[in-house]
């Protein structure tokens, strides 16, 4: 992907006292009292920060936070805890500034916050007065937000188009870099695991994959709507019955390539949905009536972390089983293992495939992580988001 980069500007001395306006994402869940209770994309927008001021840049930083009525401020929708843990991780005083569409005073070496960039009239629509005006307030706009790179806005896709710099920042660079690898140029074999509740909600994916992988390992209620479309019996586990078609045409597509989609031959049911519901394990041929399907089996787990062992790839979307409940974790344990024992390059999205990372702490083994949810699921569809497409123009005029 043919981008500009702000690392490579910041090297050839071409941000020094440029007026830089970041894009960051740090959309932070907060308790009732708006305290931040996890800090991670916070976090992960500092290199760039550092990197605007190192480089003698004057410098603007905004993001979104929940979902705010444009031009009806709340204080529960301010970026004020935002600033105040900015403040802390970098050491300096961060001032948060209000109403700063039409205007930012900010030298060389500063670094402001900008409110909450959706309180502004015009941003989720793009409108191209707010999109001007945005772009007259930098030398060089830097998007690092990947996980707003799906939504054509303000702040995201309309000053781009007309700032007269646009370029990718650290994070949206490392993102970009790694789905280029794990997609468009993968080591083979490539596996990918999509899982989920719904068939429906992940079939653009499951259709766009099994046209480009090895192996298309499915879990959860998706597994259970595949077992069913290979004429499995899943009692009253969650499934699609009226998605079975699309389920047996993504299967005949892998089949057609000399691919799979990996069948369990053995799963964990319960008869209730519940933390401390009895296991049982049996064969997939042996599901009674009234069993849930709550987790892959034993052998089903052992044969999957074998074939990720031996993989040149692996993308990873959702767990394969109720891995919150303990009784049914051994085979979303089994698969995060495989991923961290693997030599393969692996990628892993989604927020509840973020959580199995942490809880089994293999974060230093998964070979990216991406920060984006809905952005990382329309990468996996085949879809060119917005925010790269809109960065590719640019990098094609700049040159």
């Amino acid at each position: 992907m043919n981008i500009l980069r702000f690392s490579d500007l910041c090297a050839q001395g071409q941000a020094r006292n440029q007026r830089i306006f970041i894009r960051a994402d740090m959309n932070v869940p907060q308790d009732a009292a708006g305290r931040i209770t996890e800090d991670t994309r916070i976090r992960a927008s500092i290199p760039c920060i550092r990197m605007a001021l190192d480089a003698g840049a004057a410098v603007m930083v905004t993001s979104h936070l929940g979902r705010p009525t444009e031009g009806e401020f709340k204080p529960e929708d301010s970026l004020a805890p935002v600033a105040q843990r900015l403040s802390e991780l970098l050491g300096r005083d961060v001032p948060l500034l209000a109403n700063w569409v039409d205007g930012v005073n900010v030298a060389p070496g500063q670094v402001v916050l900008l409110e909450n960039c959706r309180l502004n009239v015009g941003e989720k629509k793009n409108k191209e007065e707010l999109a001007r005006k945005l772009a007259a307030l930098c030398d060089i706009f830097v998007n690092d937000a990947f996980g707003t790179a799906h939504r054509a806005e303000g702040t995201t896709y309309g000053i781009a188009q007309y700032a007269p710099i646009a370029c990718a920042g650290p994070l949206l660079s490392a993102e970009i870099d790694a789905l280029t690898k794990a997609l468009a140029h993968p080591q083979r074999p490539l596996a990918a695991i999509v899982a989920g509740s719904k068939v429906s909600t992940k079939l653009t994916i499951l259709q766009s994959l099994a046209d480009k992988v090895d192996q298309l390992i499915v879990g959860g209620g998706i597994a259970n709507t595949f077992m069913l479309a290979a004429g499995l019996p899943i009692g009253k586990s969650l499934a699609e019955p009226d998605l079975l078609d699309a389920a047996k045409a993504v299967m005949a597509t892998m089949k057609a390539r000399g691919a799979e989609v990996p069948i369990p031959t053995d799963v964990v049911t319960a008869k209730t949905f519940a933390a401390d519901a009895p296991a049982t394990i049996k064969a997939a041929t042996d599901v009674a009536a009234d069993d849930l399907i709550l987790d892959i089996g034993p052998q089903t787990a052992t044969r999957l972390a074998a074939q990720l062992k031996s993989a040149g790839t692996i993308v990873w979307n959702g767990p394969v089983g109720v891995f919150e409940f303990p009784a049914f974790e051994n085979g979303t344990r089994e698969i995060a293992q495989a991923i961290a024992q693997s030599p393969a390059f692996s990628i892993a999205g989604g927020g509840d495939t973020l959580a199995a990372i942490a809880k089994y702490g293999i974060e230093q083994q998964v070979g990216y992580i991406s920060t984006g949810g809905g952005a990382f699921l329309e990468v996996l569809e085949g879809k060119t988001l917005p925010a790269f497409e809109i960065l590719e123009k640019r990098a094609v005029t700049k040159s």
